[in-house]
C-alpha cells in the first residue's frame, strides 16, 4: 500500500460571553490576543518575519514547535495540523491546538468571560467556518478523469457518518421579507424538519473549482503540492464538517483515505452518475434516516447507503489486511453503515450528527419547547466548544457516553512535539535551532530560507530530515561564503 500522509485546516469561532468584555473586545480582537499570547508568551513556535503569499503580513502567524501552522484568517483563528502519517496522529494534533487555546485564554485570565468553538455555522450572524481536508497523493493520476468522478459520489453520501449536524438551515437567498434593509437571516428552521446532518452541506454551491475564496466547492483543484510538484499532489477538499466526535473523524478521514487508495491503485468503480450533485448533498443532510434516496443522471434512484456499501465493499476486498489502521477503519466502516441503516441512535455514542440531535430531543421534551426556540442555537453551539469545562461534548465523554481514541497524555505531547515519522519533525527541530540565534529566517512548508543565503529544501513529506539540523548548525557556525547554498 502506497503511504499516506494527511492534514486538516481548523477555523475556529469565537465568542465573548461577558457583557463587560464585549464592550471592551471584538471577537476578532480576542483571536488575535490569544494568538499573540500563545507565541510571545506561550512559545509555541515562530512568528513570520515576511510578507507570506495572498498578502498575509508578518506577524500574522506563524509555524509551530509541533509541526503546524498558527494564524489569523478572516479576523479568527485557524490551525493547519503538522503532516500526519495516521489518522490517529491527526486527531491527536487537532485535539493539542484545543488544549493550546484554552490554555491561552486562562492564560489572559479570560477563560471564564469567552469561547472558542469547533464547528461550521453561526446562527446569529450567518457567519461560515471552514474545515479543510488534505491528503497527499500521486501526481501520476489523472485528477479531473480518475479521481474527481471517483471521489463525488463519495463524498456527497460521505455525510450520514461524518456530519456534525445542526439546527435549522441556510439558503442563499434568506431575506427578511418585511425588512426594509432585507436583512439576512443566518438560520431558518422548518418545524417539520428542524435538523440535519451536514453544518456545510448549505454552503457548498460547486461541484469543482480552483479559488477558496470565490466560491466553495467539494472539491478544491489548486494545485499547490507543499512538496515536489513531479512527484505528489494534493487534495484539497472543503465540504467536510468539523467533528468533535474522534470516532466520526476518524470515520471521515479514514473512508476518504481508502477511496483515494483504491484509485491511486487503479480499481475501477461502478458508474454512479448522480444527477444534481449539489442538490443531492443538500437533500441527504436533510434527511436523518436511511436510505437518503439520490437521483441518478441516467433515471431513477439510487441512495446513499447503497453508494457507502458500494465503496465499502470493494475497500474490504482490496485494502483488507494493509495495516492495522486501515484494518480498523474498514471495521469501524462497516459497523457504522450497519447501525446506520437499522436505527441511528444506535450510535449516538460515536457519531456527532447523532449525538447532538438526541440531547436537543431530549432537551426539548425536558423542557416543552419548540424547535424555533432560540436556546435550541444555543445548545446546539455549546456542544462544540473546546474547553472541556464548558462542552457538551466533553460532558457527554466525562459520563461515559461518547467513545473516544486517543489518550489525554498523548495530546499534551502533541502541544509542543511534533510528529516523528514526516518532515514536520525535521522543520521543528530545524525552527527550534534558529530561535535561539539572531538570524532571520523564513519558515514555509517545503522549504526553509536564512538571510545567510542558505536554503534548506524538504521537497519530500515523507522524509523526516532531521539530519539537516546538525549540517546546518555547522554551516552557520563557520559563516560559510557561500550565498545560494542548498541543503535537500
Amino acid at each position: 500500500m502506497n503511504p499516506r500522509l494527511f492534514g486538516t485546516e481548523i477555523e475556529y469561532g469565537c465568542l465573548i460571553e461577558d457583557d463587560d468584555l464585549a464592550m471592551e473586545i471584538t471577537p476578532e480582537a480576542l483571536a488575535l490576543r490569544v494568538k499573540d499570547y500563545m507565541f510571545r508568551e506561550m512559545d509555541v513556535g515562530m512568528l513570520d518575519e515576511h510578507y507570506r503569499d495572498w498578502g498575509e503580513p508578518p506577524g500574522n502567524g506563524g509555524f509551530m514547535f509541533n509541526g503546524g501552522r498558527l494564524y489569523i484568517d478572516m479576523g479568527h483563528i485557524e490551525y493547519a495540523t503538522p503532516e500526519c502519517r495516521s489518522v490517529r496522529d491527526l486527531i491527536v494534533y487537532e485535539r493539542a491546538m484545543d488544549n493550546l487555546i484554552v490554555d491561552a485564554l486562562d492564560g489572559l485570565g479570560l477563560r471564564d468571560q469567552a469561547s472558542f468553538v469547533r464547528n461550521n455555522i453561526d446562527h446569529v450572524t450567518g457567519a461560515t467556518f471552514g474545515y479543510h481536508e488534505n491528503y497527499l497523493m500521486s501526481r501520476d493520476i489523472d485528477f479531473y478523469q480518475r479521481v474527481i468522478p471517483a471521489l463525488i459520489p463519495f463524498l456527497i453520501t460521505r455525510q450520514i457518518y461524518a456530519g456534525a449536524g445542526r439546527i435549522g438551515c441556510h439558503e442563499e437567498d434568506m431575506w427578511e421579507a418585511d425588512s426594509p434593509r432585507r436583512h439576512r437571516r443566518a438560520t431558518r428552521i422548518d418545524l417539520d424538519s428542524p435538523y440535519q446532518i451536514s453544518q456545510r452541506s448549505d454552503h457548498i454551491v460547486t461541484e469543482q473549482y480552483q479559488w477558496v475564496q470565490f466560491s466553495r466547492a467539494i472539491i478544491n483543484t489548486r494545485d499547490e503540492p507543499l512538496a515536489d510538484s513531479n512527484r505528489f499532489r494534493r487534495l484539497h477538499l472543503l465540504l467536510g464538517d468539523t467533528n468533535m466526535s474522534e470516532y466520526a473523524h476518524m470515520l471521515k478521514i479514514g473512508s476518504t483515505a481508502a477511496v483515494l487508495q483504491m484509485i491511486e491503485a487503479g480499481v475501477n468503480f461502478p458508474e454512479m452518475d448522480i444527477a444534481n450533485p449539489i442538490r443531492s448533498l443538500r437533500i441527504v443532510s436533510r434527511a436523518v434516516k436511511s436510505p437518503w434516496p439520490i437521483a441518478l443522471a441516467q433515471g431513477g434512484y439510487t441512495s446513499a447507503m447503497e453508494i457507502q456499501e458500494t465503496y465499502l465493499e470493494m475497500a474490504e476486498r482490496y485494502l483488507l489486511g494493509e495495516s492495522i489502521e486501515m484494518d480498523a477503519i474498514l471495521r469501524e466502516w462497516r459497523s457504522a453503515l450497519e447501525g446506520l441503516s437499522q436505527d441511528p441512535e444506535l450510535l449516538k455514542d460515536r457519531i456527532d450528527w447523532v449525538a447532538k440531535k438526541w440531547l436537543l430531543e431530549t432537551f426539548v421534551e425536558e423542557e416543552k419547547l419548540s424547535w424555533d426556540d432560540p436556546w435550541l442555537q444555543s445548545v446546539d453551539l455549546e456542544y462544540h466548544k473546546i474547553d472541556p469545562d464548558r462542552s457538551l461534548y466533553a460532558d457527554l465523554v466525562e459520563e461515559g457516553l461518547m467513545r473516544e481514541l486517543v489518550s489525554d497524555r498523548e495530546v499534551e505531547d502533541a502541544m509542543y512535539d511534533a510528529p516523528r515519522d514526516t518532515r514536520a519533525y525535521g522543520r521543528s527541530l530545524i525552527m527550534r535551532m534558529l530561535s535561539e540565534r539572531p538570524i532571520m529566517s523564513a519558515v514555509d512548508w517545503d522549504t526553509i530560507y536564512l538571510e545567510t543565503g542558505q536554503l534548506v529544501k524538504m521537497l519530500d513529506p515523507f522524509h523526516t530530515y532531521e539530519s539537516m539540523r546538525g549540517a546546518l548548525e555547522d554551516i552557520l557556525d563557520r559563516q560559510a561564503s557561500e550565498p545560494s547554498a542548498e541543503m535537500e
